[in-house]
């Protein structure tokens, strides 16, 4: 199996914490050269410092603030006038919890800017270069509620859903060209975002913090919540070229919680 990334350079989103930052470092060590992508310089360096470089690659970061897409856009644009990305790692931090029915318009407005309007200038950014090389990835780090909605998540639902459609659509587009589309659905994961879930709805509910893990964990069929990085395994499965052939599908990781195929 050709897992091997070397001579490739991936640009991660959201790349200084949980799956992002898991991301980057299993591409590193298939041989990936890392651009990070994030808001936070200093994060951004405290990353780079971690990302092997066994293969002697030469990993960079960009500093982007994805609220702000006319200044993503021209610093990603500015960026690839001289650099080749070959793999795109879109990545954003799903929006506040709530009922869709409470949920402002521009709450919506915030939501799909960060994430369908930013992954697509990151995309007409880095697709050129990909054609020409006859090769590219863009996976997409979405969630599992693309299948199936999730309770108290009402904005992120349908954010979420906008953007797997717009993904297999890419995927059919694309892919004639070497390039496939991709999206990851993380479950319980352990990350940041699930801690300030977990800690609002025990707020809410009046339950214990672990009151409320234990409910989420006793939800999964493998009885246990997700670290980053076995997420991030299946993003570096699917920009190997061992995945050339796997094209425009959501791929769950979630322990089998997810009620549909």
């Amino acid at each position: 199996m050709n897992l091997d990334l070397k001579g490739k350079r991936a640009a991660v989103c959201g790349s200084t914490q949980g799956i992002g930052k898991a991301s980057a470092i299993e591409l590193a060590l298939l041989g990936a050269e890392i651009t990070l992508i994030a808001r936070n310089e200093e994060s951004l360096r405290n990353t780079l410092k971690e990302l092997s470089v066994s293969a002697g690659q030469q990993h960079e970061y960009l500093v982007a603030d994805f609220n702000f897409p006319d200044q993503l856009k021209e610093k990603i644009d500015q960026y690839v006038m001289n650099k080749e990305i070959h793999i795109l790692i879109n990545n954003t931090g799903g929006p506040p919890a709530g009922l869709a029915i409470d949920a402002s318009p521009q709450e919506f407005i915030n939501a799909f800017t960060s994430h369908l309007i930013c992954n697509q200038i990151m995309v007409q950014a880095t697709v050129p270069k990909m054609k020409r090389a006859h090769f590219g990835r863009i996976i997409n780090i979405i969630s599992t509620s693309v299948k199936v909605p999730l309770r108290g998540l009402g904005v992120s639902n349908t954010t979420r859903g906008a953007v797997a459609n717009w993904a297999k659509t890419l995927s059919i587009e694309l892919g004639p060209f070497g390039i496939t589309v991709n999206n990851v659905l993380p479950g319980t994961t352990m990350t940041g975002r699930l801690d300030s879930l977990i800690r609002s709805k025990a707020e809410k509910s009046g339950k214990s913090y672990d009151d409320v893990k234990n409910e989420m964990i006793a939800e999964v069929p493998i009885g246990r919540i997700s670290e980053p990085n076995e997420v991030a395994a299946a993003v570096a499965f699917l920009a190997s070229p061992a995945a050339g052939y796997i094209n425009g599908i959501n791929v769950p990781v979630d322990g089998g919680r997810t009620g549909s195929l």
